[in-house]
């Protein structure tokens, strides 16, 4: 039986590559993804074959990974970030059961809270919560009770999936759930093409987020009460000048 690594490939740029990602890539056979995702690796290993489709045929790309895998192959499942979220992960797990012999091995990537954090400073330094507002797969209704705990909980939030064109006032109605909990003059954040050609960062108010729009390539940060801006870097802090 072969073996399926799932790897997140963060960003896709080869700087942000882990050296595990490096290595399970390296050892496949066959690489198989979103087409995207495979674009942005498969430069660096063009002798490897892959295997790519689209949105909305994720379930049939965990199977044909998987079966290739069962048919001794040693097959590579990209994923954009990490693996583990809002990534390929749980579906291949869930999937497993069905293909006895495969061997499968989860390789860590940096998610775009975490690369984007480091763009806009330290956001996330204390408690926070990520949370996708497509509802593609997740009522609104879920989301934005979601939304509303976080804001309550006074966490800070990183956005994904803040809007698109069929849903463009998403991230206008998160704005309008924190804002019940949290005042207009708190600090948020907003990096695009994270780690890729054109990165763009922005500091801003929740009010002023409210009315911004941006597109599925840009993550949001939401601050929580105590952010701050030092030097135009965001900083939830922790409370370690308290010991």
């Amino acid at each position: 039986m072969g073996k399926l690594f799932v790897v997140g490939i963060g960003s896709g740029n080869p700087d942000q590559l882990t050296e595990e990602a490096c290595l399970a890539l390296s050892s496949a056979e066959l690489i198989c993804g979103y087409t995207a995702y495979v674009e942005q690796v498969a430069p660096m290993y063009p002798e490897k074959k892959t295997y790519t489709s689209g949105m909305l045929h994720e379930v049939d790309r965990c199977r044909r990974a998987l079966s290739e895998a069962q048919n001794g192959c040693t097959v590579a499942m990209v994923c954009s970030g990490d693996a583990g979220v809002y990534g390929m992960a749980a579906p291949i797990l869930e999937l497993l059961p069905e293909y006895r012999g495969v061997e499968v091995r989860i390789v860590a990537g940096v998610t775009a809270a975490l690369s984007g954090a480091a763009v806009l400073g330290a956001p996330l330094g204390h408690d926070f919560c990520v949370i996708s507002l497509s509802d593609l797969l997740t009522p609104w209704a879920v989301i934005e009770k979601r939304l509303r705990c976080a804001g309550e909980g006074d966490f800070a939030v990183a956005l994904y999936n803040p809007s698109s064109k069929r849903r463009a006032d998403h991230l206008r109605r998160a704005c309008d759930i924190l804002l019940e909990s949290r005042g207009a003059d708190t600090l948020c954040g907003l990096v695009r093409s994270i780690g890729r050609d054109g990165q763009e960062k922005r500091l801003l108010t929740l009010a002023e987020l409210r009315e911004t729009e941006v597109d599925m390539v840009t993550t949001v940060f939401v601050g929580s009460s105590t952010t701050k801006n030092v030097g135009g870097y965001l900083v939830t802090p922790r409370g370690y000048h308290q010991l």
